[in-house]
């Protein structure tokens, strides 16, 4: 009588491998608690610099400007001596509040493209999903930070071109990349801001370049503040650029600079300014 045959039994999976298909029936564990905003602003920044890869003409553009500044401006005020320095030529004096300058203007407009954005319909979806609206706003100005930091490259690329005396030291340059997303970061968010109140590109717009001039020249980019009338100095001192352009000059100049102050105000600003944009994120959309 022949013997029935031996059926085996399949070898399951958790014997072969304890564990491997943990991935399979359970989801990874959430990010929760401080980590959400660090995570999901990183991402949002990503995203954002994901356009650049796409579009570069903002870049060239804006290298525009502040070539024009140093080349003329610069230049010319440098030859008639007209402005005291303490002994720097002009055109170093300069080279940081052109640096500075560019970061702004990158930045006090970036707040077209959230409205665009909302008329487009992709604020709206961003704005169901579990990312917190400081992640989303945190996210954006951080990119307009590196934007910024991209444009402020090209200027110091310039400035060495025509023979500022710069420092070149590394830690002294992340102090001064620093610096530049700080204050890049405030200043979007100040767009986004007024674009949270007025809700419209066009009146953003005006907005947008009736402030950046008075901003500009109400600081110390162009001149220092000992030679400013007094209600200009008053200015002055409420002025987030004014703190950026004394940080840019002290790390890249070796001037004298309040760095603790300066950097101690410009993330309290960029702070500030992510509340108050993420506040009125919802008004956007609506």
């Amino acid at each position: 009588m022949s013997e029935a045959p031996v059926v085996q039994r399949p070898v399951s999976a958790e014997r072969i491998h304890p564990g491997g298909l943990d991935l399979l029936v359970v989801p990874p564990r959430a990010r929760t608690g401080w980590r959400v905003l660090p995570a999901r602003g990183g991402a949002m920044c990503a995203v954002e610099l994901q356009k650049l890869r796409h579009d570069r003409t903002e870049l060239y553009t804006r290298a525009v400007q502040p070539a024009l500044w140093l080349l003329i401006f610069g230049e010319t005020f440098t030859r008639i001596r007209a402005i005291p320095t303490g002994g720097i030529p002009y055109l170093d004096y300069l080279a940081p509040g052109i640096i500075a300058q560019s970061a702004m203007f990158i930045a006090i407009f970036y707040g077209i493209m959230i409205i665009w954005e909302r008329d487009a319909g992709i604020l709206t979806k961003l704005l169901v999903t579990p990312t917190p609206r400081s992640a989303l706003i945190t996210g954006k100005a951080f990119a307009a930070g590196v934007k910024a930091l991209i444009q402020a490259v090209v200027v110091v690329v310039i400035a060495a071109l025509l023979g500022v005396a710069m420092t070149w030291n590394p830690l002294r340059l992340l102090g001064v990349a620093v610096a530049v997303v700080l204050g890049s970061a405030f200043f979007s968010c100040l767009s986004m801001t007024i674009a949270g109140i007025v809700l419209t590109r066009d009146r953003l717009m005006g907005i947008g370049q009736a402030i950046t001039m008075p901003l500009f020249f109400g600081s110390n980019a162009l001149y220092p503040v000992a030679v400013m009338p007094g209600w200009l100095q008053a200015i002055s001192k409420v002025n987030p650029l004014s703190y950026q352009v004394d940080a840019l000059r002290g790390l890249l100049l070796g001037t004298h600079a309040h760095l603790a102050l300066d950097y101690g105000v410009l993330a309290l600003a960029a702070a500030l300014g992510i509340l108050s944009a993420s506040s009125l994120l919802g008004r956007l959309a609506r």
